[in-house]
């Protein structure tokens, strides 16, 4: 029998408050969070904006943890992937999106995903986004790990995630302007989902905090969360320091069901030098010939998988860590020189500055590289229009678990996964005219806690450690129960009390996600995809299933695949 920690059943709003008592604000559709899959879907729960269908529901508040501008989807580097080349074609996007989902992926999900695509790509042009050209005019079409056609488009180089949301923001923005059905709250944290009920009750909107204008409900007929990933659990991550599991934590105290958190993608090249932030360095970089090479020159990768350094994700980075073990270095290099200086500026202009703030000079040095968490796979399982299984609920993008990615996220099918899921959700919220809103009386009855306290930056500090040294590219039973031991001491401390700013919230939020992931990865006695068990080193065919968590209970919900699809 497994045990989530106490607290972690327990506790179903972080703060106490009595509803009627609070600032009101009442709205159609309330979006939670702004990247691409939150922008996406209130363009399309708009009668203008929806593209390919949307009828439009009335009005939409988007509320964003900091900057409109400042997410994962920002960070983005490598780009969209699309069937849009001659040579290419749904069949062989699909096939390469299965065989990197190592017999998880949802098939009805991936194909929704691959063919709604290349429309998606038409419709951002036609909002104005600037996609880079190859010299005949046409998209440039660059590859990445585990695709075999050349089907990524990217803009400025290496920095397509600033100009998609750029793009997403401007339409909004017009639609706000023209039609005032869509309303802005930046720096607008998320405490909670409001229910009228216990967990699995349905949502009605949510409790928020602003630093200007504090505690605010706000009451919604459909309430999406768009909240991003989880990156932030981990010591060594590509994230923002936004990507705390926000959404994932307050679906869980809402009664949703959780699925896949054992799966969490390592991106194997995140440049390595002491005392600095751990920079993504763009798979498109070996997608265009770059090489892994150790501190001796040797390219370690060829002979490992048949696309080298282009193998998936899963399989480079723990070839990376395996390399390491050998050879008791501290990191890799990626080998560009070969490629010429010039072409790799002007392919790459956001990295080469970056570089060259750090004295490396693609031309001439090896650039150090080490593994680091990227994009958390598993999320709130939801149905093929973002459905949760909590009446009023939706996910989308990284928050979400729709089956798409299985076991191991194919390169960039996310931004692709969020426009083509955010349009759906946004048709899908944009159908609930009838449903139900406040302001309703709703209380949270939390007694201040007689415990002793812990140093939230230091218990932040350890939680993000333990999961990295634990619960990271490498998993192994024991690891996984002391880990979740130390959560649970933390926890008990720290989940207990009531706090009244972000950092408090924050760190509450990912020791709930660090103990839903480690709780994951101790159940699913395998490997497979991105999650490694050295102690279960094999794939088990009868775990071809996904793993379906909820508060209150101690074990899962198995959600089996068609038998065709099981691996």
């Amino acid at each position: 029998m497994l045990h989530m920690t106490e607290p972690l059943d327990t506790r179903r709003y972080l703060i106490p408050f009595r509803s009627l008592l609070l600032p009101h604000i009442v709205t159609d559709t309330l979006v939670i969070g702004s990247g691409v899959a939150g922008l996406r879907t209130a363009i399309a729960a708009t009668s203008t904006g929806g593209g390919s269908g949307g009828n439009g529901m009335g009005d939409v508040i988007i509320v964003a943890k900091d900057a409109l501008d400042f997410s994962n989807t920002a960070w983005a580097q490598g780009g969209i992937a699309a069937v849009l080349a001659d040579d290419d074609s749904n069949v062989l996007h699909i096939e390469d999106t299965l065989v990197a989902g190592v017999g998880l992926c949802v098939e009805e999900t991936v194909r929704t995903v691959v063919g709604e695509g290349p429309g998606e790509i038409e419709q951002l042009l036609e909002w104005g986004m600037r996609l880079d050209r190859d010299a005949r005019g046409g998209l440039s079409l660059g590859r990445e790990g585990g695709h075999h056609r050349n089907r990524i488009v990217h803009a400025d180089g290496d920095a397509t995630g600033r100009e998609l949301v750029r793009t997403l923001i401007a339409k909004t923005r017009s639609i706000a302007e023209s039609r005032g059905s869509i309303r802005l709250f930046d720096r607008c944290f998320a405490l909670d989902l409001i229910t009228a009920g216990g967990p699995g009750s349905p949502v009605l909107g949510a409790i928020t905090h602003h630093p200007r204008y504090g505690l605010q409900i706000i009451w919604a007929k459909a309430t999406v969360l768009a909240s991003g990933g989880a990156g932030q659990v981990y010591r060594e991550t590509t994230n923002p320091k936004v990507a705390t599991g926000d959404g994932l934590a307050m679906a869980w105290r809402a009664g949703a069901a959780i699925a896949d958190l054992e799966f969490m993608q390592f991106h194997p090249t995140t440049l390595y030098i002491a005392g600095a932030s751990r920079a993504l360095l763009s798979e498109a970089i070996r997608g265009e010939g770059g090489y892994l090479v150790d501190r001796r020159g040797n390219r370690f990768m060829v002979g490992q998988h048949e696309l080298a350094e282009l193998a998936p994700r899963d399989i480079v980075s723990r070839a990376i860590m395996d390399h390491l073990a050998e050879s008791h270095d501290s990191n890799v290099f990626l080998d560009v020189r070969h490629l010429g200086g010039p072409a790799f500026i002007e392919r790459f202009p956001g990295l080469a500055a970056l570089l060259k703030t750090y004295d490396l000079d693609p031309v001439s040095d090896l650039i150090p590289v080490h593994p680091a968490a990227h994009y958390t796979i598993g999320g709130v399982w939801v149905d093929q229009h973002g459905r949760t299984s909590v009446p009023g609920l939706y996910a989308v993008g990284e928050v979400a678990c729709n089956g798409l990615h299985g076991a191991n996220r194919l390169a960039s099918n996310s931004l692709l996964e969020g426009l083509v899921f955010g349009g759906r959700v946004g048709r899908a919220v944009a159908e609930r005219a009838d449903a139900t809103r406040g302001p309703l009386q709703v209380v949270s009855d939390i007694r201040p806690s007689e415990r002793g306290e812990l140093d939230l930056v230091d218990v932040r500090s350890s939680l993000r450690s333990a999961m990295w040294r634990n619960v990271g590219i490498e998993r192994q039973g024991g690891r996984l129960g002391d880990a979740l031991d130390m959560i649970e001491f933390w926890s008990r401390y720290s989940l207990d009390k009531i706090f009244d700013d972000i950092a408090g919230w924050e760190v509450q939020n990912l020791l709930t996600v660090g103990s839903l992931m480690a709780t994951a990865a101790r159940w699913r006695r395998e490997s497979r995809g991105t999650h490694c068990r050295v102690d279960y080193p094999e794939t088990d065919p009868s775990l071809a299933v996904h793993a379906s968590w909820r508060i209150g209970r101690d074990e899962p919900t198995m959600v089996a695949l068609p038998a065709a699809q099981r691996v």
